[in-house]
């Protein structure tokens, strides 16, 4: 059987296994694994990215390569209604990579780490073909603001933080070698995280997603999670100026981009209704959630469908 018959989903279900310490809130299958710590939880999550994948030399600056990896690790953090605290720094060296660029990467993990209070407390270091980088994050959150993605219930409102499909345009104009529009080019160079705005989600929400494999791939893992349906408006779907531009000029659909492109680290969530004015100013209305036996679906101008899709690693 090959990889890409059953995906990093199928993988992860074949070599996963419950965890066997009672301390063990949840284990794999979330945006961190959470560890009981007396009143509170540790927060535990890693994330890499390999040259040529997640990032290209060519059009990456360093300092972007760098703020990249700790933002996007951060970004698990705040799904989970958490603070970041320590990082791990693992990360493999082609021979042609001087000490003056490596040091460069590591100034952007250190402005993120600096932004949100982290502290880079060792790693490993040795070589390979590839640039890859690993950083393993742990971070701390309480009862009041956990939020897990299988929390959702049915008829939550299901909201978005903001604009999607901003990184997935990016990385489509520089593929086709376009410059221009900027912003959605640096979306995807130099994305941020929604550190800003988490906590006070979190106290209203039910279940909560950071936006890191596309939108239709973060609501079905709510879904499956929560053992629950949903129907996503696709109208509702917020779209900025530059990423539908950037769809023009490229000949695609900017809802393809939202929906199956990634790294836009917005949050997905969830609230009830009574809680629904509290999170207003926090995000979009996109849909409803309801039972399990009417599906993850998309309403569009075909009817309703079945929502398929999300970024595929294998």
């Amino acid at each position: 059987m090959e990889l890409r018959e059953i995906g990093e989903f199928g993988l992860i279900k074949k070599i996963s296994r419950d965890a066997k310490r009672k301390a063990v809130l949840v284990g794999i299958g979330d945006d961190t694994a959470v560890i009981r710590d007396g009143k509170e939880f540790i927060l535990y999550t890693t994330d890499m990215m390999v040259e040529g994948d997640h990032f290209r030399k060519e059009w990456s600056p360093p300092e972007k390569i760098g703020r990249k990896a700790m933002a996007s690790n951060i970004s698990d953090i705040a799904a989970m209604g958490g603070m970041p605290e320590y990082a791990l720094i693992s990360i493999s060296l082609s021979s042609d990579v001087s000490v003056e660029y490596v040091e460069l990467i590591y100034k952007g993990i250190y402005e993120v780490a600096d932004r949100y209070g982290v502290d880079v407390i060792g790693g490993d270091t040795t070589h390979g073909s590839l640039m890859v980088i690993n950083v393993a994050l742990t971070g701390r959150t309480d009862e009041e603001h956990l939020t897990l993605r299988g929390d959702a219930k049915p008829g939550d409102y299901i909201l978005v933080s903001g604009p999607l499909g901003g990184s997935k345009a990016g990385l489509e104009l520089l593929l086709h070698g376009y410059q221009e529009p900027e912003k959605p080019i640096e979306k995807h160079l130099d994305p941020r995280c929604r550190m800003d705005i988490a906590r006070e989600i979190s106290i209203y929400a039910n279940a909560m997603i950071d936006v890191s494999d596309g939108l239709a791939s973060e609501v079905c893992h709510i879904c499956e999670e929560s053992g629950i349906g949903m129907v996503v408006e696709k109208e509702k779907i917020p779209l900025d100026e530059d990423t539908i531009r950037a769809a023009e000029i490229l000949g695609m659909d900017p809802y393809e981009f939202a929906l199956n492109g990634g790294e836009d680290y917005e949050l997905v969530f969830t609230v009830p209704e009574e809680n629904l004015e509290e999170v207003r100013d926090y995000g979009t209305i996109v849909g409803r959630t309801g039972s399990r036996g009417m599906g993850i679906k998309i309403r569009d101008e075909r009817g309703i469908n079945e929502l398929k899709g999300g970024y595929v690693h294998f």
